[in-house]
C-alpha cells in the first residue's frame, strides 16, 4: 500500500492534467493564455490556502523562500509561457510529443543529483511512454500547421520540458523539509504574481473577464484541478523518485485525446490504441521492474 499510494497520486495528476487540457481548449478562445493561467492558478491557490492554514503555522527559513518561489514561477509561469509561445510555431500534437520527453530529462537530472539510478528497464519504460504518446497523437504529430520557423517552437517546448524536469528534482529538499501543502501554496502564490505581470500585458486588469457560463465553469474546473493536482504531484515526489512521478505525464495526452473525442467530438486515430498499450507497458516497466 505504501508503494501504491505515490503511484496512484502520480497517475491521478497525469489524468488531471489531461482533463485540464481539454477544458482549456474549450475556454481558451474567450480570453488570453496568460489571463487564463492567472485565473487558473489563483483559484488553485485559493483551494490550497485553507488546508495550508488548517495544517498549522509553518516557519519557512528565509534562505528557502526565494528558491521555493522561483520553483513555483518556473513551473507555472515560465513553463506555461514557453508552451504558449511554442504553439505559435508548431501544432499542439507535436508540442505534446516533445513535452513527453520530460520524464527522460527528469531521470537524467535525478541521476546527476544522486536521487536515483538509471537502469535499462527504467530507460526502456520511459522511452516506451514517449513512443506511446507519439502513436496516440497519430498523424497530428507530423502536421506542419502552415507556420514557418518550426524549430523555434520545438526548441521552446524542449526548454519547457527541461524546466519542468529540473523543478521535479529540485523540489525534493523542500518537500522533505516542510509539509507538502504549505510548500504547494507558497510556490503557487509566487507564480500568481509572475503571471499577473504577463496578464497585464493582455489587458486583464483593464476590464473584467468575459466568459460564458460554460466558460466560467471550465475556468473553475481548471483551477480546482490545478490545486489538487499540484498537491498530489508534490506529495508523490516526496514519496518516490522523480522519474516514477513524471513518467505518468504520458497519461495527459492520452486522457486529453480520449476526453476530446468524448466531450468535443474530436476524432481518434486508429493508432490511439497502439499508443495506449505502449504507454501502459512503459509505465509498468518504469515501476514494476525497478526499485
Amino acid at each position: 500500500m505504501a508503494n501504491f499510494l505515490p503511484v496512484a497520486a502520480a497517475a491521478a495528476t497525469g489524468i488531471l492534467v489531461g482533463s485540464a487540457i481539454v477544458a482549456t481548449r474549450f475556454v481558451i478562445d474567450q480570453t488570453g493564455p496568460a489571463s487564463l493561467a492567472l485565473l487558473r492558478y489563483t483559484i488553485g491557490f485559493c483551494c490550497l490556502l485553507p488546508p495550508a492554514l488548517f495544517s498549522g503555522r509553518v516557519r519557512f527559513e528565509r534562505r528557502d523562500l526565494l528558491p521555493i518561489g522561483l520553483l513555483g514561477i518556473t513551473q507555472f509561469g515560465i513553463l506555461v509561457a514557453l508552451l504558449n509561445y511554442a504553439l505559435q510555431f508548431i501544432p499542439s500534437a507535436r508540442a505534446a510529443l516533445i513535452f513527453a520527453t520530460m520524464p527522460l530529462l527528469t531521470m537524467v537530472f535525478a541521476a546527476l543529483g544522486g536521487y536515483e539510478q538509471i537502469t535499462l528497464t527504467k530507460l526502456l519504460g520511459v522511452s516506451l511512454t514517449i513512443v506511446g504518446v507519439g502513436f496516440a497523437l497519430g498523424e497530428k504529430v507530423v502536421e506542419s500547421g502552415g507556420v514557418t520557423h518550426g524549430w523555434i517552437g520545438e526548441l521552446a517546448v524542449f526548454a519547457s520540458a527541461l524546466s519542468g524536469a529540473i523543478c521535479s528534482v529540485l523540489y525534493r529538499p523542500y518537500i522533505r523539509k516542510y509539509p507538502t501543502v504549505p510548500v504547494s501554496a507558497f510556490a503557487m502564490l509566487a507564480s500568481v504574481f509572475f503571471l499577473a505581470a504577463l496578464a497585464a500585458g493582455e489587458g486583464f486588469f483593464s476590464s473584467l473577464p468575459r466568459f460564458t457560463i460554460g466558460g466560467w465553469l471550465a475556468v473553475i474546473f481548471i483551477g480546482v484541478n490545478s490545486g489538487i493536482g499540484y498537491y498530489l504531484w508534490l506529495w508523490a515526489l516526496n514519496h518516490t523518485t522523480p522519474t516514477k512521478v513524471t513518467v505518468f505525464l504520458a497519461l495527459s495526452p492520452i486522457t486529453a485525446t480520449a476526453l476530446g473525442a468524448l466531450c468535443l467530438e474530436e476524432k481518434i486515430s486508429m493508432t490511439f490504441l497502439v499508443g495506449l498499450c505502449c504507454v501502459a507497458l512503459g509505465l509498468w516497466l518504469a515501476h514494476k521492474l525497478t526499485r
